[in-house]
């Protein structure tokens, strides 16, 4: 089974924010509402608790235990955090305790999709191959749309549209659904039979998505007209996309088979590529000028995002599935040999880590001073400082 995974003022942090189309000019919510976060880059840029150098001392605040793996990452939003578990459920969590406030039965396995949270609605997909909108205060069901394949794909929402991948058999590629109403607007299938497992990223006014060719002999990444689906252009992999791609600066960034790739947002044309020594299923972040992201080969590396030169990369005890955060400096990721990971976002530098029950291929979240992530434990964790 496949997988899909900075010392600024808040002021400037916000500013870059909102130049790059993601927030609203003279704000900063330290909230993280799905898998990209808010910025397409797996970046909080306004997190000020967590810092170089006091997350050495962060100590677990609440584990909250399901009945099965946690591979959905959190998104937290509004003192809540909201994850998806393989026993077939969707939680909200207390953000400062981890009590439960509700759950609700898919009636499927919440494998890979991670919610999203926008205008008091959560956004998610499980093995019923379908999208579901949840009330966020109490859990009730508003809509579930038409079988789409979402079984793997994490989905987006932006501008009252929630965008989703997919694909297999029948299914198309890429799905928009109206947020409020889970119409469709329009799906685009470029590969019949390939499966989204990346989730899609929305930025200006494009969709950007990946998509495995079955039986996982290549892949593609699509850039779409986020309104009406048209396509802008393609792009071609030597393996299978499951990596969701960051788009930052006029660049989408995702893994590529063994590579990460950089492509130009525009044209689709690629600008350059990074080799590792295994498979990139990790998604990358993109923050202060620097693309991180971890590969099969045990690594997690910290590559320059115009040139694709190396900085540093650090080596961890088993694959790394897991997607980036980074937040103030520090990278967060977790990995197959149990551990939750906090790195020197400059020198790669381990300044903390923790051991869980199982492999992490959850990817973090970071909000207001705390790490939130899942394991093949089936707990959640929350990390704090005393």
């Amino acid at each position: 089974m496949k997988r899909i995974s900075l010392v600024v003022s808040i002021l400037c942090a916000c500013f870059v924010s909102a130049a790059w189309g993601q927030q609203p000019a003279g704000t900063c919510v330290n909230d993280w509402s799905e898998f990209h976060r808010t910025n397409m880059e797996r970046w909080n840029p306004c997190e000020t608790v967590l810092n170089v150098h006091n997350v050495g001392g962060l100590v677990l605040k609440w584990s909250y235990t399901t009945s099965n793996m946690v591979k959905s990452s959190p998104a937290v939003v509004n003192g809540a955090v909201y994850v998806g578990s393989l026993d077939n459920n969707v939680y909200a969590l207390n953000a400062t305790t981890g009590a439960k406030l509700w759950s609700y039965d898919t009636g499927y396995l919440v494998q890979q999709p991670s919610p999203a949270v926008a205008n008091g609605l959560v956004y998610g997909g499980s093995n019923h191959h379908n999208i579901y909108a949840l009330n966020a205060k109490t859990g009730a069901k508003l809509w579930s749309s038409p079988p789409t394949d979402s079984s793997h794909s994490s989905p987006a929402v932006a501008n009252g549209v929630v965008y989703d991948g997919g694909g297999g058999g029948s299914f198309a590629n890429v799905h928009a659904l109206n947020a409020k109403t889970g119409a469709t607007l329009w799906s685009y299938t470029g590969c019949r039979g390939c499966i989204g497992y990346s989730s899609p990223a929305v930025a200006n006014g494009v969709v950007y998505a990946g998509v495995a060719e079955f039986p996982d002999i290549g892949g593609y990444v699509y850039a779409l007209n986020a309104s009406t689906g048209a396509p802008l252009w393609s792009f071609a992999t030597a393996g299978p996309v499951y990596s969701s791609p960051a788009v930052a600066n006029g660049v989408v960034y995702f893994g590529c088979d063994v590579s990460l790739c950089a492509l130009d947002a525009s044209t689709g044309a690629k600008l350059w590529s990074y080799t590792t020594g295994g498979g990139v299923e990790s998604s990358p972040a993109v923050a202060n000028g620097v693309v991180y992201f971890g590969s099969d080969d045990y690594g997690i590396y910290a590559l320059n995002a115009k040139t694709g030169a190396k900085l540093w990369s650090y080596r961890t005890g088993s694959y790394v599935y897991s997607s980036p955060a980074v937040a103030n400096g520090v990278v967060y990721v977790g990995s197959d040999d149990y551990n939750v990971y906090a790195l020197n976002a400059k020198t790669g530098a381990k300044l903390w880590s923790y051991t869980t029950g199982s492999v992490v291929e959850s990817s973090p979240a970071v909000a207001n001073g705390v790490v939130y992530v899942g394991s093949d434990d089936g707990n959640v964790y929350a990390f704090g400082l005393k």
